[in-house]
């Protein structure tokens, strides 16, 4: 069995909760006893232990021989997810129906055609109420297939009904696809750079979503192709800066849920996604009690015990919960405050108990480093900048890994390390270069900080209150205002100047717009 293999086996046992272990030896040991089933005593010898140790596993089980051993971690981890989909089945829709189409299966090949018929309308019952919609065409195209065998008098009609199904189905999948085609486009874009940077960027993303942009009514659609609608209408906003109509679409998007509560059940996850982008926007239009009342309808999900059981849902959850939290002291200007949540959330990523992947967590470095950052714990900022900019040739988020950089440079200037930051300017300057993010605000801070070192104690403060003024005019520009998004540097300079805690600055401002 290959390595990525076996660290896949030992990822998905250690993925397993109590529950789930006790059914898996429950389920192997339904017709045998266990000490005849050598792929049982290597799960349990597995998850006993921390690592992985082929020697160790030999030792300690003698009746494993090398040669099988490959073998028996491929059949254990095939039995493992045949026993969490037992497991699941009952609380997972789309299992079901899946489930209920195997049995038709079966009993087609078995030759009972009614049977299998009376089994499939139950399953395109279930699908077409959950709006599963692949699953619903899958069903009909198999009826039909079985209708062409097992000849009925209503033959005529029914052949009529499947048709029409058929083609309805097929209008929906249609229309819905080119609307989440668009939509993982643009994350995709997204990914990569993060907000556009410029006009030719803007103009490049306006001309690829209009004309990727089915034209396609609001009102044809079904509830996945209008998620589907608010998600790339969202995106696109999104990236382009405009977070007034980010806000619209977002807000679209998660009203769907409200007008269905049974959907937050089943599509637990977008529901999620579409909170997670509405709370992005209410902060980028610095909607404060618009932003409290989500991040609590956000909360309040987190008393769904029966959808936290899914690891999915609740990493979801608290990868969400974690960011607006954060964001909600970002608002407040209580960086000291927000700092309490950093040893459980440095332990969940530590952990890695929910697979939450390198950007995520590289997004969470970045925000916890702003929150030591504001609290005025430099040293520790840096050590969080340091995870970011120590990674090797990441392919994402070029924006976060050049301001990181940036955020790097300032910290280590209140520390007092006016040589170092003379020394990482050049090498901080190459790189916005080379990741084409030097712009006019970037190289108004790079010039400050260079000439700082140099600048005399009394000709401080009327260097804070230039480069405030020069970055000021940039604040209104589109296209040069993301530093602002990313780190307060206004308000930075404005503690400077007035010789205070930069938290005291933002929070000021806090209460002054309440």
């Amino acid at each position: 069995m290959p390595k990525q293999k076996t660290d896949d086996l030992i990822q998905l046992i250690k993925s397993l909760t109590r529950a789930e272990k006790r059914h898996f030896r429950l389920f192997v040991r339904r017709n045998q006893t266990s000490d005849d089933i050598l792929f049982l005593k290597l799960f349990d010898f597995l998850d006993r232990h921390k690592e992985y140790q082929e020697e160790l596993i030999l030792k300690r089980l003698p009746d494993i021989k090398k040669s099988q051993l490959s073998n028996l971690k491929a059949h254990l981890y095939k039995q493992l997810l045949v026993s969490l989909r037992l497991l699941n089945v009952h609380n997972t829709p789309d299992i079901q129906i899946r489930e209920m189409i195997d049995y038709a299966k079966v009993l087609y090949d078995k030759g009972l055609y009614r049977q299998g018929l009376e089994v499939l309308e139950k399953a395109k019952e279930k699908a077409l109420k959950g709006q599963f919609h692949i699953m619903a065409l899958d069903i009909v195209e198999f009826e039909k297939h079985i209708e062409g065998q097992y000849i009925t008098r209503s033959i005529e009609g029914r052949a009529d009904e499947l048709t029409k199904q058929a083609e309805e189905l097929r209008g929906h999948i249609n229309k819905s696809d080119q609307f989440s085609n668009l939509a993982i486009q643009l994350y995709g874009l997204y990914l990569k750079v993060g907000y556009v940077r410029n006009q030719k960027e803007q103009h490049f993303i306006s001309n690829f979503f209009h004309a990727q942009l089915p034209k396609i009514d609001y009102q044809e659609l079904d509830f996945q192709g209008k998620l589907n609608y608010c998600r790339a209408f969202s995106w696109y906003y999104h990236i382009s800066q405009d977070f007034p109509l980010s806000y619209k679409y977002a807000h679209k998007w998660v009203a769907l849920f409200h007008e269905n509560d049974t959907y937050i059940d089943l599509y637990a996850p977008l529901y999620l996604k579409g909170l997670h982008n509405l709370l992005n926007a209410l902060f980028n239009t610095l909607q404060y009690d618009r932003f409290l009342a989500y991040l609590d309808e956000l909360n309040r999900f987190g008393n769904k015990e029966d959808l936290l059981q899914n690891n999915n849902v609740e990493g979801l959850y608290y990868l969400f919960k974690y960011i607006h939290t954060i964001k909600k002291h970002y608002l407040e200007g209580t960086f000291t405050e927000g700092c309490k949540l950093i040893p459980e959330l440095d332990s969940l990523i530590k952990e890695d108990r929910y697979n939450w992947d390198d950007h995520r967590i590289m997004l969470f470095y970045y925000r916890i480093a702003c929150l030591y950052f504001g609290s005025g714990d430099n040293e520790a900022a840096i050590d969080y900048l340091n995870l970011i900019i120590n990674q090797k040739n990441p392919d994402y988020r070029a924006d976060i890994q050049c301001f990181a950089r940036i955020l790097n440079l300032i910290a280590h200037f209140e520390l007092g390390n006016a040589q170092l930051v003379e020394y990482q300017i050049k090498s901080v300057f190459r790189f916005l270069l080379k990741m084409e993010e030097l712009h006019a605000v970037q190289k108004e801070i790079l010039r400050f900080l260079r000439r700082l070192p140099k600048t005399k104690a009394e000709d401080l403060k009327m260097e804070w209150i230039n480069l405030k003024n020069k970055l000021a005019v940039h604040e209104a520009d589109p296209f040069q205002r993301r530093p602002f998004l990313y780190l307060d540097i206004i308000s930075w300079l404005e503690a400077k100047i007035e010789q205070i805690p930069v938290q005291e600055v933002i929070r000021r401002k806090f209460l002054k717009r309440g």
